[in-house]
């Protein structure tokens, strides 16, 4: 008898507040970061990945971020007025009826109501995140868990400006009147 694969579309949907947060409060790696090169190839496994969308608060979402998702994964970037939470659920609507799975990379209660929604219209829902700082009922609710572990972080040291002032050197007027 042959084995029977199953083909699966997943969609990718990033809190990045809360996985910053998480990252940082942890494993205390201040300025770490998803190293997504290593961690979207270990979600999807054989899957195919439909699309990877990175919700953050506020407007500075790092363009070589941003770039990064673009050009290897076609993912995308979204700033969020306030927190990921109701963009992230919005956007997990509207794609449940175009994926078989929807990985949200978030370890906050306040998707279980999310999650409980999607497994009831048929979508496989699975959580990705620190896991000490993931609420049990969310762990409850999902259909698989992804801990994240510092082997799927990287240190992001933002560039300084490099500033260089010139020194001004005075002569001294040796010259005698």
């Amino acid at each position: 008898m042959e084995e029977i694969y199953i083909s699966q579309d997943v969609a990718i949907l990033v809190d990045g507040n809360n996985i910053e947060r998480s990252i940082d409060n942890t494993f205390g790696i201040d300025g770490g970061m998803i190293n997504f090169d290593t961690l979207i190839p270990r979600l999807l496994g054989d899957r195919s990945l439909n699309r990877l969308i990175y919700f953050r608060e506020g407007k500075n979402i790092s363009s070589k971020l941003a770039d990064r998702l673009r050009q290897n994964y076609h993912g995308s970037t979204r700033p969020c007025h306030k927190s990921a939470d109701i963009p992230l659920s919005i956007k997990a609507t509207q794609l449940a009826q175009k994926v078989d799975c929807i990985i949200i990379l978030s370890g906050d209660s306040d998707y279980v109501e999310l999650v409980r929604h999607l497994v009831g219209e048929g979508v496989r829902v699975e959580i990705c995140a620190v896991k000490e700082n993931t609420a049990a009922i969310l762990l409850e609710e999902a259909e698989f868990f992804h801990p994240i572990t510092t082997e799927d972080v990287f240190t992001y040291n933002s560039p300084k400006k490099n500033v260089s002032k010139k020194k001004v050197s005075k002569k001294k007027n040796t010259s005698k009147k």
